[in-house]
Parts: structure tokens; sequence; C-alpha cells
């Protein structure tokens, strides 16, 4: 597995405090435990690092009925294990073994609390297997999505451990293998790339591996009465995208956008940092666009309501294409990090509509100026932004980390100039590939990049109350007392009703 050094220091600093719970003498009552994260304490577990999973589905066929499943998990314990957790939620245990035998299980909480047979010394193999259910429930609250002809999958930011065991944050990054046995008439793809296909006389097993780590919240699977469209990207990159078999000729004209795009990212952020892209068009009502790693969850209304203009569905595509750099290569460290994937995936959706579809960058970004302030008021500064309310955990995906981060982006770019501004985002996203960024290092990388201490600027724009004077815009205004409608107004082109604005309407 590749891993970022800084990644280490991070995920270890970030754990100390809660790894101390595993480390004391005896066994104290299992509890739900966190490694610290301020948005979602109870998110992640200390004291492993996961090195890979490897995800075993049984679907029979109709989507609502829980799926058979066998969850295992390689990883390296970072302290003495006496027990541990996993994050898991809407399902149910058969067993757990760790290291080859049995060991005692329960349920607390959103938490699955096991304790081995024998104590895993720090740096000793954790190998655990979990068979469990994989209950689709409804999918209002994420993990399983029902579409009209199967399942797909959309975690962010909390759900992936509605769907399997695992350390559901995205500081614990690792490998994925899914291994899906479905019915012979339905197809099955995944995030990653293909590894084998057998064919059964009722049903076909497909084994599907991911070549870089990847955030939980990010995994991908797909199953359905789907067409499967392959072509070449640049350099030969293998693309593949997944459509309703019925609409594969209509969305055609929409899919071959796809190799432009990631050309025109490329030239933005570097080279495209995976093994494969494609879309996946589900037939289902999610109200959101989702950048699951590798082949992103698309609603297949957008690009059949007629409502949606050209440009505005070309960079809904943009967003979440960006995503594949900007928080699945380079993942937040915290979830208090998201300004750094949503902020950037909103900078090159809105420079994209300006450079390809000729509308207004500093408009938009005006307009969001007049509202920045609301937005903070709303729901807290980009790098600062107030918890999730009661019983709705996607609601930290609000304007201010959407157009709000963009914002901070295009004042930033005012203040170093393009070409500095440029440098800084390739070197972003090579310096942290395949790892974790953290708001600290985005301050420092750019005092590195522009040759100035930039923390007094950005800390302003990132943490404060309210939003500092634009840089060579003077006479725009930012109003307090913009109205909550107002706040959640869309910034641009006209979006479906429920759909977020400044993110298209995504919750990631």
């Amino acid at each position: 597995m590749i891993r970022s050094p800084h990644r280490r220091a991070r995920r270890a600093a970030f754990a100390a405090a809660a790894m101390a719970t595993l480390v004391a003498a005896g066994n104290p009552a299992p509890a739900p435990l966190g490694i610290g994260d301020r948005l979602y304490p109870h998110l992640g577990n200390p004291g492993y690092d996961v090195l890979a999973y490897d995800l075993a589905f049984d679907y029979s066929g109709r989507s609502t009925r829980p799926l058979q499943a066998v969850t295992s998990i390689d990883a390296r314990a970072t302290s003495l294990l006496d027990a541990f957790n996993l994050d898991f939620a809407r399902g149910k245990v058969r067993s757990v073994e760790v290291n080859g035998k049995r060991a005692r299980f329960r349920s607390v909480g959103e938490d699955l609390a096991v304790t081995p047979a024998e104590p895993i010394a720090p740096g000793g193999r954790l190998h655990v297997n979990v068979a469990h259910t994989s209950d689709p429930g409804t999918g209002a609250d994420g993990g399983w999505v029902r579409t009209r002809d199967g399942l797909a999958m959309a975690s962010q930011p909390d759900a992936a451990h509605r769907v399997f065991p695992s350390n559901d944050h995205p500081a614990d990054k690792a490998r994925f293998t899914f291994r899906i046995v479905a019915p012979k008439d339905l197809t099955v793809v995944a995030s990653g790339l293909p590894v084998s296909r057998d064919r059964g006389r009722r049903a076909t097993t497909w084994v599907y591996r991911s070549a870089h780590p990847m955030a939980t919240e990010l995994a991908q699977i797909s199953i359905g009465r789907s067409a499967v469209l392959r072509r070449k990207g640049p350099h030969g990159l293998p693309l593949r995208d997944v459509v309703p078999a019925a609409d594969r000729q209509r969305l055609g004209k929409w899919l071959a956008k796809t190799p432009g795009q990631i050309s025109w990212m490329e030239r933005k952020a570097g080279r495209y940092p995976f093994e494969t892209y494609g879309v996946l068009i589900a037939d289902a009502q999610t109200g959101f666009e989702l950048e699951t790693q590798t082949l992103s969850l698309f609603e297949r209304g957008l690009f059949t309501d007629p409502r949606f203009p050209a440009p505005y569905v070309a960079s809904v595509m943009v967003h979440e294409l960006a995503h594949q750099w900007f928080g699945n290569s380079v993942s937040p460290a915290q979830w208090s990090d998201l300004w750094l994937s949503e902020g950037h995936a909103t900078w090159y959706e809105a420079l994209y509509a300006h450079e390809v579809s000729r509308v207004s960058l500093t408009e938009r970004m005006r307009r969001a100026y007049a509202r920045s302030d609301a937005w903070r008021t709303e729901g807290g500064p980009p790098a600062a932004p107030k918890p999730p309310s009661p019983g709705k955990k996607i609601s930290i995906f609000r304007p201010i980390v959407y157009d709000g981060g963009a914002l901070v982006l295009y004042a930033l770019r005012q203040r170093i100039g393009t070409q500095a501004f440029d440098r800084l985002e390739r070197a972003w996203s090579s310096r942290y590939r395949y790892g974790n960024g953290s708001t600290e290092g985005f301050i420092a990388l750019a005092s590195e990049i522009s040759g100035r201490d930039q923390s007094s600027f950005l800390r302003s724009w990132l943490f404060g109350e309210t939003t500092p004077p634009m840089p060579g815009h003077p006479d725009w205004k930012a109003d307090r007392t913009t109205s909550r409608k107002a706040a959640h107004a869309p910034q641009h082109m006209p979006h479906q009703a429920g759909r977020k604005p400044g993110s298209q309407g995504k919750p990631a």
C-alpha cells in the first residue's frame, strides 16, 4: 500500500487521546469509540491502520432483501489491542474471527466491539473476518441506494459502515477488493479494474480491485440491468461508463464528453491519479451526485430532464471528475477539511463553465461574496464548519464549503496571481497524492509556492466569522442581513428541487 508519511503522522496525532482507552489494563465495558473528529466524534476507530478490505456480497436479485456478506480486513495494530471496534450498523453479525480464531463481539451504538482470543501487540498483524448481512434498508440515510433495477452505493460522509464493517473515516485509506455474486442477467461494476468474471448456471461472480488506496466513503458497487460502454481517455486511460441498458444511445452524447474533460482537468491539476474512470448513471432519485472513486454516481434525471441546460450538466460532470484529484486522491484529514474537497470541485466546476461555456466566473464569485457572510452565520467559516444538525448527518454539506470554499480559492488567486496559483494546485495534488491533506498543510504549501507567508490572509478567509475584503474588488460587499432563503439560493444556473446550491445539489 502506498502511504504518505504526512498521513501517518497526522493519523497518529489525531488518534492519540482515544487510543489510551485500549492500552489500559483490563477489559472495560464496550463503548462506541472514535478517532476524535470534531464533526463526527464516534467515526473511525483507534488502535489499528487498515491496509486492505476484501468485500464479498451475495445479491439475490431483490433490492429489498439483505445481502449475505463476508468482510475481510487486513490491518496493522498501532497499539496494544485487548479489544477494538469496527464501525458497523444496519446488518446482523453471525461470527467474527481475528487472526484465524473466533472472537467475542457485541454491537454498541453504530460500533461492533470485538474482543480477540489473544491480544494483538503493537505493530502486529490484524486479520479480521466478519460474516454478516448487509441490509439496503430504505437508503434514506446512505449506504446502499435502491435503483429501478438493483443497487448502487452512496456512503458519504459516514454511511459505508451501513454496508460493511470498517474503519469508516477518510483518515484511514486502504486498497479494496470486491467480490459480488449476482443473478446472471445482471451486470456488476465496482471501483477499480475488473479481475475476473466466473459465470455459473444461475449466477455470476464478479471481482474488481482498486490499484490505489481509497477512503471507505468512496467505494462503489453497481448492480443492475446495465450497459457498460468503454472507450479510451488521455494517455490510453481505460474509461467505462455504466448506464441503464435502455439508455445507452440516449446518454451517449454526454458520456463522450469525459475524455475532453479529463484532458482539461489534467492541464489544471496534473495527471489523472487513478487506473480508470467512468460515469455511473443510476435510475434513482437521490437529490445528489457523488464522486465515488473511479466511478462517479449520477442521477439519470440530470441527463434526461430538459430543464437542465447543457452547460450546467457538463459543469456537474466536471465537479465530480475534479473530486478524483481533490477529495479522492487527496482526501480530507478530518471532516472539518471538507472545504478542500468541495471548494476545489466547485472551483473547477465554475472555471470550466467560464472557459468552455462562457459563464462568467467573476460574476459567480461576486454573487457568492454577497452571500458569504450569511453562509458563515448559517454554517460557520469554511474550515471550521458547524457540526451537522441533529438527525441530519449530511447537513455539513452547506453552501459555505461549496461556493464559499471556491471563493477562498478565488481570493487566493487574486492575491498571488494565476501562475503561482496554478503551481500551487498541481503541487497540492502531487505532494499529497493517495494520502490526506489538511487545512494547515494547504496554508503552508500556499506560503511555500507563493514565496510569501499566506497564514494571516488565509486564516482570515478560512476561520473568520465575516468575509474579508476581496483582493482586486474593493467594491464587493457581503451582506450579513441576507435572508435564510437567499443564503441557500443557487449561485449560477437552475437546479433541481432539493439539490444543494453551489454543489449542483450533491452531498459531496
